[in-house]
């Protein structure tokens, strides 16, 4: 299940730290490593767990492929966002009811 895969790349904090960086817009994995104060083979592997969990793509400029520029892939994201949203429907739900049980009862 790809939530399975997006919640375990997003355990770690640099990752979760990363991806919030990326939502301001595209970044070189150097600046990444620079503004999370990680070395760069620390934040290579950080961000290949984002591009297996597909979270993230990896693109190069065309005046240097040395250089890594990486995005954010909606996709994953909007998936949680939609797991959150019915989880949170659901135990509003049940507490709801549950209020109105306890009411019933007192």
């Amino acid at each position: 299940m790809s939530i399975d895969r997006t919640l375990a790349a997003l355990a770690d904090p640099h990752r979760r730290r990363t991806v919030e960086l990326l939502a301001d817009g595209p970044r070189r994995a150097g600046e990444l490593a620079e503004t999370l104060g990680l070395t760069p083979p620390a934040m290579s592997r950080h961000l290949r767990a984002l591009r297996q969990a597909e979270l993230v793509e990896e693109s190069h400029p065309p005046f240097d492929a040395r250089v890594r520029v990486y995005a954010l892939k909606p996709g994953p994201m909007a998936e949680l966002k939609a797991w959150a949203a019915a989880a949170e429907a659901l135990w509003s739900d049940q507490l709801l009811a549950l209020k109105a049980h306890l009411e019933t009862e007192g």
